[in-house]
């Protein structure tokens, strides 16, 4: 990574982190957030030490990328970003898997709206009813099953359907998170051994990961095939929990169609609204 990506991070941080959030006096101030002089004294180091971070003209070590992040208190998510820009892996360097606050209160507010929650590595780690009320996500037996990578590059649904375009955008994202989360959990040997599956079965997969395309907007539709409803478009937009290094899945119908009122009544169909635990972060 280039020291000024590292650097921009930093500053970043320190401009939107609110005084009073680390523990100092707010009084009358000139600048947003944290002056350097602060940032150094609560890390411990210099101010111009943190300048010339700031300016890509020092690399850091692992021990300064944290005691920066833990004087700004920024989340597990943050510190793990700062560690990659810097070229490190975090402190354990492995894949969250707790469905955290956040994950459930989505799932809890959203009922009717089919959702997942998946890890970093793309595997679906939590589901809505109305989620498993479409029907099309088929178990196989593979160690892969849940996670979503696999399915679309190597195992895919038989009742899911993609456009061409729609599909080009489906896979940049996939690939994409999964090349962030390996640059972010080097030590994860299942986040490994995944990457490494897909590259040796898939070779659009390998093709992608080793010339990835730009991602233009995090969402795509696909045509849901209900065995009974019969089919419906859905558009998939894909939210980002930092605090937890999770993301959530929305699939929405356009408004006032009959795709909306089809999927209104298989969710309706589906009883009670549950959340349902799903799925296994790899092999074993």
């Amino acid at each position: 990574m280039e020291r000024d990506e590292f650097g921009a991070a930093v500053r970043q941080l320190r401009e939107s982190t609110a005084p009073a959030a680390v523990g100092l006096p707010v009084g009358r101030r000139r600048v947003r957030g944290l002056r350097r002089e602060e940032l150094g004294e609560l890390a411990g180091m210099s101010a111009d030490y943190v300048r010339r971070l700031e300016q890509g003209r020092s690399h850091p070590s692992a021990g300064v990328v944290k005691a920066i992040a833990r004087a700004l208190r920024v989340g597990r998510a943050d510190y793990e970003r700062l560690s990659a820009l810097a070229g490190y892996a975090a402190a354990d360097g492995q894949v969250p898997t707790e469905v955290g606050p956040g994950a459930m209160r989505l799932l809890e507010r959203f009922t009717d709206t089919p959702m997942f929650v998946s890890d970093a590595a793309m595997n679906l780690i939590a589901v809505n009813s109305a989620f498993l009320a479409l029907r099309h996500w088929d178990l196989t037996g593979d160690p892969w099953e849940w996670n979503i990578a696999w399915r679309s590059f190597c195992d895919p649904f038989s009742r899911f359907q993609q456009s061409a375009a729609d599909a080009t955008d489906h896979q940049t994202i996939l690939v994409a998170q999964l090349r962030s989360a390996l640059l972010r959990y080097p030590a994860d040997a299942s986040l490994a051994a995944l990457v490494d599956e897909l590259r040796t079965r898939s070779r659009l997969f390998d093709t992608l990961w080793r010339t990835p395309r730009p991602v233009a907007a995090y969402e795509s539709s696909a045509e849901f095939i209900h065995p009974e409803a019969g089919s419906l478009t859905l558009v998939g937009s894909l939210l980002a929990i930092p605090g937890d290094d999770l993301a959530a899945l929305m699939l929405t119908a356009a408004p006032q169609s009959a795709d909306a009122a089809r999927l209104a009544e298989i969710v309706g169909d589906a009883g009670e609204p549950a959340i349902v635990k799903v799925g296994l972060p790899g092999p074993g």
